[in-house]
């Protein structure tokens, strides 16, 4: 399964999506500063720590919801469209294990891409407060301790959310409609008014990334009957 994990992410030249990624990252970090550091040292109003890892949640959940569907559209609806799954599916390798090895490199992506951003934006953010403190209050272990756990979960919940939009991308073999399915997702887990968020309520996010999954294992259960035309 590593063989075929790695030899996907030759041939897709995955790694390139990785600037994609620097470059994403970058803007939220810069959108943040702007929020957080000058928007907020020229009003009355301080928000808490706890708001600037919420508004880190947010976009970083939000913006790899769509990156998986990005990479699904590439290592799955792609294939289907252009018909090259059918050579893929000659070579004397079982097909369930290649749907297997492309669904792990999307979960994966995400899982991994969300926790790194997370710790990295919320590090140099809390960096940056550390010399000019706008942000009230103090960071202590145990709220650093309940913010990694949290990182944890909601990357799991992201990861396998970001699953979904293939059931959507596969009845049309579409790459917009792909995508322009976890916009909308995204739209909905993040919608809401003052402190409530759709995307915040464990049962919701558990529930979409049950959903995710279960569709990931439909999609490689039916592979090996699947009409691929």
């Amino acid at each position: 399964m590593l063989k075929l994990i790695a030899l996907e992410i030759r041939k897709n030249k995955l790694l390139g999506m990785l600037k994609g990624v620097l470059i994403a990252n970058l803007a939220i970090l810069a959108f943040m500063i702007l929020v957080v550091f000058i928007d907020q040292s020229e009003s009355d109003s301080f928000v808490s720590y706890t708001d600037v890892f919420e508004g880190i949640y947010v976009f970083i959940k939000a913006t790899y919801i769509i990156f998986a569907a990005i990479l699904l559209s590439k290592l799955v609806i792609e294939e289907y469209k252009n018909n090259t799954i059918t050579l893929l599916f000659m070579y004397p390798i079982s097909r369930k294990k290649l749907m297997t090895a492309k669904l792990i490199i999307v979960f994966l992506f995400t899982l991994v891409n969300i926790v790194v951003a997370d710790i990295v934006i919320g590090g140099i953010l809390v960096g940056i407060n550390y010399f000019i403190n706008i942000v009230p209050g103090q960071l202590t272990l145990s709220m650093l301790s309940v913010e990694l756990v949290k990182v944890g979960t909601s990357a799991v919940y992201a990861a396998g959310i970001g699953l979904i939009p293939l059931y959507f991308g596969m009845r049309k073999k579409s790459v917009p409609t792909t995508i322009v399915a976890a916009v909308l997702l995204v739209s909905l887990i993040s919608s809401g008014f003052d402190e409530f968020r759709l995307g915040n309520m464990a049962a919701v996010s558990i529930v979409l990334a049950v959903v995710g999954m279960f569709i990931a294992y439909l999609s490689i259960r039916n592979v090996e009957t699947a009409d691929i035309d």
